[in-house]
């Protein structure tokens, strides 16, 4: 059975309701597999979100494990006598992390809502999973950055991946993906209109409440459950898997990476979405 570990800062409903998914795809038996434990970035009390997400997992009887990085980040604020980067509390913080997980193995973590940069010594310890709003050839960035760089270089798709953790950001090896369409009936009279008006004035005066945009987000967004699922689902069925840092398929052949459209586009049918 896979054993998965869920990293998350836990921050609103998003992060909430993609564990309450996995949570449920676990017990109904879709998904054969255990989620051993939980890692938040926040501690009770930091804040609202991330206080209904620890009391979620805990509802869950998942073993849960928290320790606040700001809290943590002011504590070297104090000792340095100034305002540390995020990359001066990195690696000392990802250090505490890993003594707090001792004993807690996982044969894959999902970064899952998860607002902090992986160092390098956490990312060879565990093998690490993390989602981004484009094809493996798309943009970079947040979502947000993705879709206006769809819209500026008039894109015909776009798509969701799955990508191994590296300390570079959204540049590890991808593993699985899924593509969908930004043209077509629904969305030809927005690119007309983006058109006719010119992108600097759509992003001066419309800005994320373009038609345009909040479609592509929309048809992101909705994937993005699905695809995490899915990946979950083909590695506990042990269609691909991990041999030393390679990704395989069942048959024991090297992939570069695992095409889960066809998966995600009927998951998104049978619940009419």
């Amino acid at each position: 059975m896979l054993e998965i570990g869920w990293f998350s800062t836990g921050r609103g409903e998003g992060s909430r309701g993609l564990l309450r998914e996995i949570y449920n795809h676990v017990r109904s038996g879709w998904l054969q597999a255990r989620i051993g434990f939980v890692f938040c970035s926040r501690e009770p009390g930091e804040a609202e979100g991330s206080d209904l997400f620890i009391q979620q997992v805990k509802q869950y009887e998942i073993p849960l494990v928290y320790f606040s990085h700001s809290r943590f980040r002011e504590r070297k604020a104090r000792e340095l006598g100034r305002k540390p980067s995020f990359s001066e509390v990195r690696i000392e913080y990802d250090r505490q992390v890993m003594k707090l997980l001792e004993g807690r193995n996982a044969d894959l973590c999902v970064l899952a809502g998860y607002m902090l940069v992986v160092g390098a010594e956490m990312c060879r310890k565990y093998r690490m999973v993390n989602l981004h709003p484009a094809s493996p050839e798309g943009p970079t960035g947040t979502w947000q950055e993705v879709i206006w760089e769809l819209i500026e270089h008039g894109a015909a798709s776009s798509g969701v991946m799955m990508h191994q953790v590296t300390p570079e950001l959204d540049r590890g090896p991808v593993i699985t993906c899924c593509t969908y369409p930004v043209r077509g009936p629904k969305f030809d009279s927005l690119w007309q209109d983006i058109n006719r008006k010119g992108l600097g004035r759509v992003k001066a005066q419309e800005g994320e409440s373009n038609q345009l945009f909040k479609l592509i987000r929309q048809e992101g967004f909705k994937r993005e459950t699905p695809l995490i699922l899915s990946t979950l689902r083909s590695f506990a069925e042990g269609k691909i898997k991990f041999r030393d840092n390679e990704l395989v398929n069942q048959e024991g052949r090297p992939v570069s990476r695992y095409d889960l459209t066809e998966q995600v586009e009927r998951y998104l049918a049978q619940r009419g979405l």
